[in-house]
């Protein structure tokens, strides 16, 4: 009944909507014609200076829907937030509950083709910051490789670019300006900036281990806090320490209500939705959701895979599709 008065709703919103803009065109369309048929100053005030009083408030009322319908002039407080936050959980969970084809539209990420149709207002919206370690790769690709040249020196990165494991011996590479220096991180090869991208990584026998996604300008030298995933506001992560899952975003701890140590963990991200959703990928029972609003920068899928941890963490972190892709639906 909830998804059904949910779905009512949103139909509602859409029809208002496409109401809206109907409205909008007709009035930018006599808005033109009297362009047309008037001489227009090179002052640009003068277009809404037309002597007309139909045509002026016509002006007034399109700049103030455009006004309205302006992101910036959106404002929520924490509570809000939260709320919104709390709801989206509540709606994946129903979703995976009352969907079983929920697995197959997520797993269908993974495939050689994401499903994205995006237009050309939503590309000019998502920007990206050029590096020359950053491979930006094209929307219908999810498939990632781990960047040794920002690896800690005490990870080690396999050859095939789809693992990184901790050893406790400090490796004498170079000090790429782009290696972290402090935190256990190493963060893929390839940018994304548009898309819907899905990853599975393998957290087998691990006791403690960080992973998520991260903006390129992600601090990556000395102690400070944001240099950590999660900490600071360019990146998303799940932690799992001593037994306990924590959602991390700007300096802001979630704890999440599990205490079964998974073996898999999928990572969803969306273009320009700005959602960034952690699954456990066995059942895809979602773990936690961020809202980020429209992303400022490509993405990178990020990993940590822990200290040794008393000795019970020597198992790699293994990205699962980093090799092979799957098969369209």
């Amino acid at each position: 009944m909830e998804e059904r008065a949910a779905v009512t709703a949103l139909d509602g919103l859409m029809e208002r909507n496409c109401s809206l803009i109907q409205k909008i065109e007709q009035d930018l369309a006599r808005l033109t014609l009297a362009l047309d048929q008037t001489i227009v100053e090179p002052d640009t005030m003068s277009f809404f200076s037309y002597p007309e009083q139909e045509d002026t408030e016509s002006a007034d009322r399109v700049i103030h829907l455009l006004n309205q319908s302006d992101p910036s002039s959106v404002n929520l407080d924490e509570a809000k937030a939260e709320h919104l936050l709390s709801l989206t959980n509540s709606m994946l969970l129903l979703i995976c509950s009352q969907t079983p084809l929920i697995k197959k539209l997520l797993k269908s990420c993974q495939s050689s083709r994401s499903i994205s149709t995006f237009n050309h207002y939503n590309l000019t919206l998502l920007a990206s910051i050029p590096s020359k370690n950053v491979k930006h790769v094209s929307p219908d690709s999810s498939e990632v490789h781990l960047d040794p040249e920002t690896a800690h020196p005490k990870l080690v990165i396999s050859p095939q670019g789809d693992s990184a494991a901790y050893i406790d011996t400090w490796q004498q590479l170079p000090d790429q300006p782009l290696r972290f220096d402090t935190t256990l991180n190493v963060i893929s090869l390839e940018g994304f900036s548009f898309g819907r991208h899905y990853w599975e990584i393998d957290v087998t026998g691990k006791t403690y281990w960080e992973l998520g996604i991260t903006y390129p300008s992600i601090p990556r030298k000395g102690t400070s806090e944001h240099c950590w995933l999660g900490r600071g506001a360019e990146s998303w992560c799940v932690e799992f320490f001593d037994g306990e899952y924590t959602a991390w975003h700007g300096g802001v701890p979630h704890q999440l209500a599990f205490t079964k140590r998974f073996c898999r963990i999928g990572v969803l991200c969306s273009f320009p939705a700005g959602l960034v959703t952690f699954l456990e990928a066995e059942k895809m029972t979602p773990l936690f959701s961020f809202s980020a609003g429209i992303f400022s920068e490509c993405l990178h899928l990020a990993l940590c895979p822990g200290h040794d941890h008393n000795g019970n963490n020597a198992k790699p972190i293994i990205i699962c599709n980093a090799s092979f892709h799957k098969s369209d639906l």
